[in-house]
């Protein structure tokens, strides 16, 4: 499972993507850190205090839980704007990989960690598309067609599975070397959410 990558690094950069482990997944798996890292991702480089504004936090608690992220490398200081008095943080990769094995891990500490961490990211997926829904009327028509909430039942193998979502990925990863400059007139950032799971028909 990815978690997809917020920023839109240029086609020819090679994407910096985290392997949880045991011990980052731990580190990671907060509900507040994990929407700190995906702001960071999304909106670029900012301090406690504007991504406590942002989130509605208080600035004691962002900066606290941005340590800890910096502790398991997900966050770093950015020297280009850390001029003034307050730290500006950024990213320190793109996305992050989910290995289902963690799942399973024998150590319950870590079973629970993933299982809050797949909970958290699900719900960040319905939140962002609950803003979609609520902000629709203020794009374009251009953009509400070329917007998407379907679903599809289809009856395959774990293996078939794997595979319809391995070249989902390469089609999306395609559209990298497609994208129009930043700044481009008419461009939007754009996310896309992909799942894919069995359901027992009993």
């Amino acid at each position: 499972m990815t978690e997809n990558e917020e920023q839109s690094p240029a086609a020819s950069q090679p994407r910096r993507l985290r392997a949880l482990d045991p011990r980052s997944l731990r580190g990671l798996a907060h509900p507040l850190r994990m929407r700190m890292l995906q702001t960071l991702r999304q909106d670029g480089p900012a301090t406690a205090s504007q991504l406590a504004e942002k989130l509605g936090e208080s600035s004691g608690a962002t900066s606290y839980h941005l340590r800890q992220l910096a502790a398991h490398g997900f966050v770093e200081d950015d020297p280009e704007r850390g001029k003034g008095r307050e730290r500006w943080w950024k990213a320190s990769g793109d996305g992050t990989l989910f290995d289902s094995a963690l799942y399973t891990d024998p150590d319950p500490a870590v079973r629970g960690a993933a299982d809050l961490f797949l909970h958290e990211h699900a719900t960040m997926h319905t939140q962002e598309v609950a803003t979609w829904l609520g902000s629709m009327r203020d794009w374009s028509e251009e953009w509400r067609r070329g917007s998407d909430l379907s679903d599809f039942t289809l009856y395959l193998t774990a293996e078939q599975t794997l595979e319809l979502n391995e070249k989902i990925h390469a089609l999306i990863e395609g559209y990298r070397d497609v994208q129009p400059p930043a700044g481009t007139e008419g461009a939007a950032q754009v996310r896309l959410h992909t799942h894919a799971f069995p359901r027992s028909t009993d």
